[in-house]
């Protein structure tokens, strides 16, 4: 019983410590409507925690390895063909055209696809969707939206769903209700192959919905622009605002003037000139690149070194 007031305080701190952590946390701009998506989250989490985590987990327990694989290859070469036409269609011909060569090899000696012999020869898998496309067009990837059922998503990534509906292939096959099953044992396929990442998720994080949120941002942010060349990347400094570069002159003004010679002196006329007055000559010092001024070294002038 004595445990108990020590139980309540441990809590009580862990509230604080949360309450704290959530005030100090400011609004994400790119996510205005984070009300509604928390509640979608909120719903979404708990369909996959009473309804699809325990039969994924099943699934992956009971499944033969060999059989979890063959499904994932199967339906991973029908979205190799969506995956050409969007390669193709950002202008990524070489990409565009090894998806292709994959399908076409994978259709054929994988039986189906069953079997990835193109990953084995060297051919490079690529996942590429309508939404990525949008984005290689320029098109601005709008606010964060949480979609039921769906997952993350943008406004953009939303827009771009039906043209990645239609692209897939399974979608057209016949009989409905072989199409149906299939696609339940892709989306159980799916989730039993995130069931890892999804524990250390749980385990990790102390706001999963920032964390998924900020995780599939930036991860969509480098697929559309893998160089790093986004729109959040392109503002780049001015080489003539950086540190330590000599300030422009201003258009027009005056050159500094060089110092006046000293005058010569003036012999009254009539009279003798004085002697000139002989000094024994001094030896020049050496100037090495350690003991020079720090402006002959660096080609700057002093002035600019006050504001480093």
């Amino acid at each position: 019983m004595s445990s108990t007031p020590k139980h309540f305080r441990q809590a009580a701190l862990a509230l604080g410590v949360t309450l704290m952590l959530a005030g100090c946390a400011g609004p994400n701009p790119r996510d205005p409507y984070e009300s509604y998506n928390r509640a979608v989250f909120s719903f979404n989490d708990t369909v996959d925690t009473y309804a699809l985590k325990p039969v994924a987990t099943v699934y992956r327990d009971v499944t033969p390895s060999f059989v979890q694989t063959g499904v994932g290859n199967f339906f991973g070469n029908l979205g190799d063909a969506w995956t050409a036409v969007n390669n193709l269609l950002q202008g990524k011909g070489e990409a565009g055209m090894t998806d292709v060569t994959r399908f076409a090899l994978n259709s054929t000696l994988g039986i189906l696809g069953l079997f990835d012999i193109a990953s084995e020869a060297g051919l490079q898998k690529h996942k590429e969707d309508f939404g990525q496309t949008l984005g290689t067009w320029g098109v601005s990837s709008g606010p964060y939206l949480m979609l039921p059922l769906l997952g993350p998503s943008t406004v953009r990534d939303t827009v771009a769903l039906p043209a990645d509906f239609a692209g897939n292939i399974w979608r057209y096959k016949d009989p409905v209700h072989v199409r149906n099953i299939g696609t339940g044992v892709n989306l159980v396929d799916t989730r039993a192959s995130l069931l890892d990442a999804t524990s250390m998720l749980e385990d990790a994080a102390l706001d999963r919905y920032e964390f998924i949120r900020d995780g599939y941002l930036q991860r969509r942010e480098s697929q559309i622009h893998p160089d790093g060349d986004g729109p959040s990347n392109s503002k780049k400094q001015d080489p003539a605002t950086d540190e330590g570069a000599p300030a422009a002159k201003p258009e027009g003004a005056p050159d500094a003037a060089a110092p006046a010679a000293p005058a010569a002196p003036v012999t009254p006329q009539g009279a003798a000139p004085a002697p000139a007055e002989t000094k024994p000559a001094e030896k020049s010092a050496t100037v090495s690149s350690e003991s020079a001024p720090k402006e002959l070294n660096s080609g700057t002038p002093a002035a600019s070194d006050a504001s480093l």
